[in-house]
């Protein structure tokens, strides 16, 4: 593998009606872990050609409602910050920061 490269892995464990039981994952640059455990990803890859995106949603049977909410709370702070990053438009990532605390009000999980 190039030095400019980086492998990442994820298996995800199924029972037998393919419902995921354990997400686990790693990558050459992942510090202080072989692998690591957990129980959901959303995983989106922009495809440039069709113009659209490809999604991959999971989550395990012990991943509770009060876990989900934190977890969707914290990707779409994630995404505003990306979005910020990615074109430079703070106004437009501020009103997603807005949205992101009224979620975090209404989903009564406010830090």
């Amino acid at each position: 593998m190039s030095e400019k490269s980086k492998k990442i892995n994820i298996e995800v464990e199924l029972d037998d009606n393919n419902v995921p039981e354990n997400i686990q994952w790693n990558a050459t640059d992942l510090q202080g872990y072989d692998e690591a455990s957990c129980r959901a990803m959303i995983l989106a890859l922009w495809d440039h050609t069709r113009k659209d995106t490809l999604r991959l949603d999971l989550w395990t049977k012990e991943m509770t409602v009060d876990e989900m909410k934190i977890f969707f709370h914290q990707t779409l702070v994630t995404m505003a910050d990306t979005l910020e990053k990615s074109i430079n438009d703070p106004r437009i990532s501020g009103d997603m920061r807005d949205f992101c605390d009224y979620f975090a009000e209404r989903m009564e999980i406010v830090e």
